[in-house]
């Protein structure tokens, strides 16, 4: 109706009710991309239905088309939350964040919980989501983190997940996912039906154990809801990604699935190119 208003032609396409999970596209659904200029995906944002997500993605993507990307969107976000932001100070914030990651070879991530891992970022810059130009195409709305796509083979050491995962929402007990060589070989916890499902994630294909993803969350109106739509957006959390990173600068992994799972109060350390280190996070907050 907003969009409308403001004299935009705007169709509304509903997914099934019946037939989930969705494994591919529903009839009908690649024709809504012809003539338009736009898409928004207000979707439910469920882990079994990351394959159909990433089909739709690539299709708006092959046709260069704007998207704005909202898998388990609700209402509270948009007024008073992660939406209703001031968007300039945000984009200060992770212009700022993203110079103190500049000419890093590795980063050390840690937390109280007990992170304590190692990832190689050589050739592989940090980016924002915080941003509305003509040449970007794609982005998740509520937007709000840094990132950047970690070398395939470098991460090692224990990622300790104590917020939500994927569409699983917050978990009951922390998990150790560890990791060797770019990979999660183990999980732990003293949840076993936690553990049981993070392994089985895991084992959705050869590349879901591949390491994809680090971001950090800067949205201050962003809370954390067991939602990871929102959740991965909110301040002094950063989370680990398993999975397909094709879609991120030097990504190179494949994979049906992309799998987050978030832990609170982050320092991350880094390693110049030149030996010297730096400590850009320190519990969750920027260093000066």
């Amino acid at each position: 109706a907003a969009a409308r208003a403001n004299g935009c032609t705007a169709d509304l396409f509903r997914l099934p009710e019946d037939n989930r999970p969705l494994t591919t596209l529903p009839e009908g659904m690649l024709d809504l991309l012809e003539g338009r200029d736009v898409i928004i995906n207000a979707i439910a944002g469920r882990s079994d239905e990351i394959p159909f997500r990433l089909q739709w993605i690539h299709a708006i993507e092959a046709r260069k088309l704007r998207m704005g990307h909202s898998p388990g969107i609700v209402d509270r976000m948009m007024e008073g939350g992660a939406l209703d932001v001031d968007y300039t100070a945000m984009r200060y914030g992770a212009e700022r964040l993203i110079d103190l990651f500049r000419d890093a070879e590795s980063v050390h991530v840690a937390s109280g919980a007990g992170t304590d891992l190692t990832l190689g970022l050589t050739g592989r810059p940090f980016v924002s989501d915080v941003r509305i130009t003509l040449t970007e195409k794609g982005v998740n709305l509520p937007c709000g983190e840094v990132y950047c796509c970690p070398r395939e083979d470098r991460a090692d050491g224990a990622l300790v997940v104590d917020g939500c995962f994927g569409s699983d929402g917050n978990v009951p007990a922390p998990a150790t996912i560890t990791c060797r060589g770019g990979r999660g070989v183990d999980v732990a916890s003293d949840d076993p039906t936690l553990a049981a499902r993070i392994i089985e994630l895991m084992d959705t294909d050869d590349g879901a154990r591949t390491i994809a993803e680090l971001g950090i969350g800067l949205n201050p109106g962003a809370g954390l809801h067991g939602n990871m739509l929102e959740d991965e957006k909110a301040l002094r959390t950063a989370h680990i990604a398993f999975g397909s990173n094709l879609g991120l600068p030097g990504g190179r992994n494949r994979s049906s699935t992309h799998i987050d799972y978030l832990f609170h109060r982050p320092t991350l350390t880094v390693t110049r190119s030149d030996g010297s280190t730096a400590c850009v996070i320190r519990d969750g907050d920027i260093v000066p």
